[in-house]
């Protein structure tokens, strides 16, 4: 499949391997946000990619196949919803590094999107999987810029992830219940 960027720039299929990194951590937040959803919990949906297709191959109405399509705007975060009222916003990224979390794996305007959040009141963050040691932190957005705008390091290291935030068990049901680190937020502002 060919992907064609507003800037011009076409991609062949690498691209669309790199589109399954972080499944897994995609996943255990999809079945997450499902749980709530049943329970009554919150309402947090992923975010669809808007793309525009050019090319589609229609061998059948069941079996068309996109052949060609480019992204009409960059896309800001992967999730968002509501939750007792407040309005939430995040980013989710695995990554195999050992010792720290690439700041080139977030992009610019999402890290703009999610100042934008906080500044408006609405709770972003990010959720980041380290998956050779399988743990999952919770980063306030306010920490991430926090360190973004105090740091000239290219990555965050694992040491700022367990000193700043917030260690998310995998459980059975629901699988990352980041709804409890919500709450903390929410009842105790910037200091939980």
């Amino acid at each position: 499949m060919l992907v064609n960027y507003p800037n011009g720039t076409k991609t062949k299929q690498t691209y669309i391997l790199h589109g399954n990194r972080g499944m897994s951590l995609e996943n255990d937040i999809n079945e997450t946000n499902e749980y709530y959803l049943v329970h009554n919990m919150a309402v947090i949906y992923k975010k669809p990619t808007p793309i525009t297709v050019v090319k589609v191959d229609f061998k059948s109405r069941i079996d068309a196949v996109i052949k060609e399509a480019y992204y009409k705007t960059p896309s800001t975060t992967d999730y968002n919803g509501v939750y007792q009222g407040k309005y939430i916003d995040f980013e989710a990224k695995e990554t195999r590094n050992k010792s720290f979390f690439p700041l080139a794996n977030i992009h610019k305007h999402q890290i703009e999107h999610i100042k934008k959040i906080i500044e408006h009141g609405g709770i972003g963050f990010l959720i980041v999987r380290f998956t050779h040691y399988n743990l999952t932190y919770f980063l306030d957005g306010s920490k991430l810029i926090s360190f973004i705008e105090n740091n000239d390091r290219k990555s965050i290291p694992i040491s700022y992830f367990q000193e700043y935030g917030k260690l998310l068990e995998t459980k059975y049901a629901p699988r990352l219940d980041y709804l409890k680190i919500l709450d903390k937020i929410i009842k105790e502002g910037d200091d939980f």
